[in-house]
């Protein structure tokens, strides 16, 4: 596929503020994917070609922490192998199957998580006692990281969320640590696409240059303003997503509401 220097511009522009909420909430994907799309790219295509400009973004969003002192990586190294073996899994099993089923859900997990943020306990900047232990924090990131892997949109949020209600931490630092998980499924994922030959490199490279950018001013804003912005971009991306899916007419609980 050729793609003009204007489509190519629109498209890093995506890459660049999906790059930004990425780093501070997750649901990037929401911007880029949809983008790949409207540029006549196919799903499949649209999706590893995400995940190539996303791993870039991601890792650079994952620098900027950790040159802050802010991700735990002895404590998070078998949490983000578990993330990582999932995300091949579900990469494979996205090459095999119609992973539409899952649109259904999906919304119905991002509102749960937007209502946890609005009702639930007021996360602070402070990690406090977490309700599951080690064993539950890598069983979780593998389920997510399969998700990832077979579809993607608001795996950021979904480890964000649980990293917070279950596992103690305050929202700086389990955005911090989401980056780390995230981008271990990340580059799963992608190894896993390449393989199948499904990743477009001239437009993932071009959107990864503006994803870096993106990520790195992200993580700077997530670092000064904390949760008080975080929590609310949360909500805000969690019910865009869940607009954006439930306005898909093949999307299942969209066709099932019309009959």
């Amino acid at each position: 596929m050729e793609f003009g220097i204007e489509v190519l511009a629109l498209l890093a522009l995506a890459a660049f503020v999906a790059g930004i909420i990425d780093a501070m909430a997750g649901g990037g994907g929401l911007i880029t994917i949809p983008a790949l799309m409207a540029a006549g790219i196919p799903p499949v295509q649209a999706i590893a070609t995400n995940k190539l400009q996303s791993s870039f973004g991601t890792a650079g969003a994952v620098l900027a922490f950790a040159r802050k002192g802010r991700i735990d990586f002895r404590r998070f190294l078998w949490p983000a192998v578990a993330a990582f073996a999932g995300s091949v899994g579900g990469a494979l099993a996205l090459l095999a199957l119609d992973p539409s089923f899952l649109a259904g859900l999906v919304p119905v997990l991002l509102v749960a998580m937007a209502a946890y943020f609005v009702f639930g306990p007021k996360a602070s900047e402070a990690d406090t006692r977490a309700r599951l232990g080690q064993a539950a924090l890598v069983t979780v990131m593998f389920a997510f990281g399969f998700y990832d892997g077979f579809f993607g949109p608001g795996t950021g949020s979904f480890m964000a969320t649980a990293l917070v209600a279950l596992f103690g931490m305050g929202l700086v630092s389990a955005t911090a640590h989401t980056k780390f998980l995230n981008l271990a499924s990340n580059v799963a994922a992608l190894a896993t696409l390449v393989i199948g030959g499904q990743v477009l490199w001239l437009v993932g490279l071009v959107m990864a240059v503006a994803s870096i950018a993106g990520g790195q001013v992200g993580a700077h804003f997530a670092l000064r303003v904390g949760g008080r912005a975080i929590r609310p971009l949360l909500v805000v991306m969690s019910l865009a997503l869940t607009v954006k899916l439930l306005s898909d007419p093949g999307n299942p609980l969209t066709a099932l509401w019309a009959g």
